[in-house]
């Protein structure tokens, strides 16, 4: 599990003076003890997000293939059986090129020097006043840290992570994230969303 507390914008690691988020956390769990800095620039807008929630709608139906000619004459041959069309990619693949393809709009630090590029970044009031943040990264957190616990480093098959945070008005909260659960199109706001919210598992505890 992860502790996660939201931080001013002073020491921006972005260089900006005022980022659009900025949340660190401590990954509960973890020996020896790791760390996270998730920062924004901005929000990701609704043109950039269209691709990514797109990617996960059913795909089309294949087209019927042509029927094969008629054998011609006798000394003609019947055609050869061809290679049936590749399948189409699965929902988690169209899902991760389009998360690669997408703009940077922030950056996901841990313990090393290289950051994870933050390509989707949305939020929204819920009607009982808990802030709603979905972001999504273009790497699995944890794949590579031999300190993580071992369920979060080994339950995905995606290389891209998706984060949903929910914060209340006294600014403590939960996160969950697709390490743990499946990724969806929410239905009411048709933003990328964690599928059974309320069954996944929380791995982020969240404070102001």
């Amino acid at each position: 599990m992860v502790a996660l507390t939201v931080m001013s914008a002073a020491g921006s690691v972005l260089g900006a003076a005022e980022p659009a988020l900025k949340l660190t956390a401590a990954v509960v769990g973890a020996t020896p003890e790791s760390r996270l800095t998730i920062e924004l620039v901005r929000w990701s807008t609704e043109a950039e997000r269209t691709p990514l929630q797109a990617a996960l709608a059913p795909a089309p139906a294949p087209a019927p293939a042509p029927a094969a000619p008629a054998a011609a004459g006798r000394g003609g041959r019947g055609g050869r059986g061809g290679r049936g069309a590749a399948p189409p990619p699965s929902p988690t693949a169209r899902l991760a090129a389009a998360i690669k393809a997408a703009p940077t709009v922030g950056f996901v630090w841990g313990d090393g020097p290289t950051g994870h590029s933050i390509k989707y970044a949305w939020r929204t009031v819920l009607p009982d006043g808990q802030e709603r943040i979905v972001l999504a990264t273009d790497r699995r957190l944890g794949a590579h840290s031999t300190s993580w616990p071992a369920a979060l480093r080994t339950n995905a098959d995606a290389e891209f992570t998706v984060i949903e945070v929910r914060i209340g008005g006294k600014g403590a909260g939960e996160g969950k994230a697709s390490l743990a659960a499946s990724v969806a199109v929410d239905g009411a706001s048709k933003a990328l969303a964690l599928e059974g919210y309320e069954a996944a598992p929380v791995l982020f505890k969240v404070t102001r």
